[in-house]
């Protein structure tokens, strides 16, 4: 990719498992993207709130300590709902599962291979923002 098509996005990816982590942000730096990483979802609602500069996307685990991924995509998308939300799971509950039904687009299944997650990266940046954030019922 050339310095003139390298994608602007800022993408934040939080997940409590370093190595899933480290693949996730690594891929996306490589693709081009400015990635932050966090395994903590309260640092990611510390940077939602401080931060100046734009985030474009939140790639957040659903199964994490402290608060599951859809509790962090809700508060998240209350600080900035400009941000595209794209879930990633090995999981299957009810929510979980009603989610993926019905956002297949905006849901990553782990494991992951690196076109997978580049290609539902890119997927999610491309969609146009949802306020509010579409939760299961």
């Amino acid at each position: 990719m050339s310095p003139s098509s390298k994608p602007a996005e800022r993408i934040l990816v939080v997940d409590d498992d370093p190595e899933v982590l480290s693949l996730a942000v690594d891929t996306l730096e490589r693709a081009g993207y400015t990635v932050l990483g966090t395994t903590d979802s309260r640092e990611a609602l510390r940077l939602a709130r401080a931060r100046v500069e734009p985030l474009h996307l939140l790639l957040t685990d659903v199964v994490m300590p402290l608060m599951s991924g859809l509790q962090l995509a809700e508060e998240f998308r209350a600080a900035r709902p400009e941000v595209k939300i794209l879930l990633m799971s090995a999981y299957s509950t009810q929510e979980i599962d009603d989610y993926r039904e019905a956002q297949r687009l905006l849901f990553l299944d782990k494991p992951f291979t690196v076109v997978g997650l580049e290609r539902k990266v890119r997927a999610a940046l491309d969609q146009p923002a949802r306020v509010p954030w579409p939760r299961p019922k």
